[in-house]
């Protein structure tokens, strides 16, 4: 499966439009993650913990779209675009959109 943020892939051909996939996840960091992170935020630096929250949080939605296109008989997902937002302390919700095509090699 391709996936792209861009409207078209170069060498590709667009035969079909399937329609919107999208993919969600809300993932919450645990309070150790959250102690360690407020001391790194003290003393300065990159918050590991919370990179990888987000890297899985966004894996997990990106293989839920994924999965819909798939399922939509897509071989490719073009135009997507990634949301990260914060519903509450400690909890982060991704979200990923794109659009769901049929494409083939020019």
């Amino acid at each position: 499966m391709i996936i792209s943020t861009t409207p078209s892939l170069e060498g590709y051909k667009i035969e079909q439009y399937l329609g919107v996939v999208t993919g969600e996840t809300i993932i919450g960091a645990n309070i150790f993650k959250d102690f360690f992170a407020s001391i790194t935020d003290i003393v300065g630096g990159r918050s590991s913990a919370y990179e990888q929250v987000l890297r899985e949080a966004k894996g997990t939605a990106m293989v839920e779209m994924e999965m819909q296109a798939r399922a939509f008989g897509a071989n490719a997902v073009v135009g997507i675009d990634l949301d990260y937002e914060t519903i509450r302390e400690g909890m982060l919700m991704v979200t990923v959109s794109g659009t769901a095509v049929k494409v083939s090699k020019l």
